[in-house]
């Protein structure tokens, strides 16, 4: 039963715009602590959104493609100022930290071959690796617990993503039929189907010297990595990594660990490091036309399908659904840590700097993540050279 909203929303659109700039700008700890930060100060603290809008919003961005806290946040811009309000809020979210990256990636294109930044990222690299693998274990205890079947899940969807290096689409949508199959057979046919569209990116300026092809690659690539991730920004790691690294030859082993360090030393939504890579592959329009191609696919699937999820998102078979496809999503990060990990500890400092994390945030509990990923670009900058890297 869902909260009866009132007739007049208690806030202003801008006021909602406002503090998703402010959410976007200073929001560390990753999807998370983003929701969290939402449900406190949205629910809790001002008010502006009802309970049930809030778990409304949570459901829709489980069982979506995307990253969870890009879609929650458009889908309380949807909840009172409908399509204009998902559309500025989701835009204000994401830009902050949008900017952010394209001027680190400006730095390390600039400056990447220089010994300090190979230093800070031979840390942060490290440490990424304990972020990834204590926010699976957080993920996995919250979202499986001790249900046998998505244990079954889990192991089968990291072990795929371990054996193939790569994140695979069938395995999330068999993942939630197969618990939906089991929990809460179908008694008569039903659903809809929501199809992704990639918006073209317009270019607003006079652009020279731009691989329109490669652009077009970058777009059809991140569109269809945002169309069919599930979980949180984390679980499109391994996903980029099959396409970026294997499969297109965009970036190598290390430069896409240090995409997915800048995500963690950003604010904002983790998946913003599409907007990196693609700053690293084809400048300031490959992390425009990446961003893009990512956040649009999101942006569509919370939309379109808002009004009729009202209706319908706590239907047994939908919940069995997203129980699945959430287990195959926590396996394939859990997967993840392992496959980056091969390439990112390549010695003993690194494998310490990797435990050291995990026993920080093992410990240390409310230690935030940027805190520990500055303490480890400090440690790179001392152990780098010690470690005869040339």
């Amino acid at each position: 039963m869902t909260t009866d909203r009132p007739a007049q929303p208690s806030y202003s659109i801008w006021q909602l715009i406002r503090y998703m700039l402010a959410l976007g700008t200073w929001g560390f700890g990753g999807p998370v602590a983003l929701v969290g930060y939402m449900y406190r100060d949205l629910v809790e603290r001002r008010c502006w959104i009802s309970e049930g809008e809030y778990k409304e919003g949570m459901a829709l961005a489980q069982l979506m493609p995307g990253p969870l806290a890009a879609q929650l946040a458009i889908y309380l811009g949807y909840v009172h100022h409908h399509v204009l309000g998902a559309t500025m809020v989701g835009i204000a979210f994401v830009l902050p930290s949008f900017l952010m990256v394209v001027a680190i990636g400006a730095v390390y294109t600039a400056y990447g071959g220089i010994a300090w930044m190979q230093a800070v990222f031979y840390g942060v690299g490290a440490a990424v690796i304990g972020i990834i693998a204590m926010s699976a274990y957080k993920l996995t205890t919250k979202n499986i617990g001790k249900d046998k079947l998505l244990w079954a899940i889990f192991l089968a969807s990291a072990a795929v993503t371990v054996i193939t290096k790569s994140e695979i689409v069938w395995v999330f949508l068999g993942a939630g039929v197969l618990v939906w199959l089991v929990r809460a057979p179908p008694r008569r046919n039903s659903g809809s189907s929501v199809n992704s569209v990639a918006a073209p990116i317009v270019a607003f300026f006079a652009i020279d010297a731009l691989d329109w092809h490669k652009l077009g690659e970058i777009g059809a690539f991140f569109a269809y990595a945002g169309s069919f991730v599930f979980g949180s920004g984390l679980a499109i790691v391994p996903f980029l990594y099959g396409g970026v690294v294997q499969e297109h030859h965009w970036l190598t082993d290390r430069q896409f660990v240090d995409a997915v360090a800048v995500a963690m030393i950003t604010p904002g939504p983790v998946v913003i490091t599409t907007g990196f890579i693609g700053f690293l592959v084809s400048g300031f329009w490959g992390a425009v036309v990446a961003a893009a191609g990512t956040f649009i696919p999101c942006y569509l699937f919370t939309i379109l399908p808002a009004r009729y999820f009202k209706k319908h998102g706590k239907r047994p078979g939908i919940v069995a659904f997203v129980d699945g496809v959430t287990a195959a999503a926590i396996g394939a990060i859990s997967g993840a840590a392992i496959v980056i990990g091969q390439r990112s500890i390549s010695d003993l400092p690194t494998a310490a700097l990797a435990l050291i994390t995990v026993g920080v945030l093992w410990r240390f509990k409310k230690v935030p993540e940027p805190v520990v990923v500055v303490v480890a670009a400090l440690a790179g900058l001392v152990l780098y050279p010690l470690t005869a890297h040339t």
